[in-house]
């Protein structure tokens, strides 16, 4: 798990144990807080609206939803809702459809967020059942939320970006090869991609 400090500085002191480019990054920057996200459909829902567009417009789109479905969305009244209610919170039709699906098979208990399995692909492939979820968004769902320490995003564009850096190789390698580099960190390569987005979005130790 790294939900808590203690568990994420076990998983970065062993990747630093195994690539010294990662600890001359943590003497650099500083070493990463956990990001800990709710477990359930309202981060799902959440990963939904901010894809594809800028934090502050995902944060936007986010209050719209709320303010038209409740800060724990009626899952009933979204899958009620036709386009133009859903347009009216923010949403894209696309979007839209995305959340009516995923509200739609939570409300008929085909996704249940408390028993996925344990297996890491076994529960992405749960995950990207799910319209609008690939395996990016599963990836994310379950690092954050449930602190999954071995899951990869590498198809993250600031990990591919920030790792070809903190490693002084390609300046953007596809995800792939960021795959590759990866295996010798396991069982903690989560702490990998937690480390490139806080150097990613962090200036220099004073």
């Amino acid at each position: 798990m790294v939900t808590t400090q203690t568990s994420l500085d076990d998983s970065l002191d062993y990747i630093a144990s195994v690539e010294p480019a990662f600890a001359r990054a943590m003497e650099t920057y500083g070493r990463p807080e956990p990001r800990v996200r709710p477990r359930g459909h309202i981060t799902l829902l959440r990963t939904i609206v901010g894809q594809q567009v800028s934090v502050a417009a995902a944060n936007s789109m986010w209050s719209k939803l709320e303010n038209k479905f409740g800060a724990d969305p009626d899952l009933d009244a979204m899958c009620r809702a036709d386009d133009d209610d859903m347009r009216k919170a923010g949403l894209s039709r696309q979007k839209a459809g995305y959340c009516r699906s995923l509200a739609s098979l939570v409300r008929a208990g085909e996704v249940c967020f408390e028993s996925l399995p344990k297996d890491d692909d076994e529960a992405i492939a749960e995950l990207t059942r799910i319209k609008g979820i690939g395996r990016w968004s599963a990836e994310i769902y379950l690092l954050f939320s449930e602190g999954r320490k071995n899951v990869f995003p590498a198809g993250d564009l600031a990990v591919q970006v920030e790792l070809g850096r903190i490693l002084n190789r390609e300046e953007r390698p596809p995800e792939k090869l960021v795959r590759q580099w990866a295996e010798p960190w396991s069982p903690h390569r989560g702490a990998a991609a937690i480390l490139a987005w806080h150097s990613y979005n962090a200036p220099p130790l004073g």
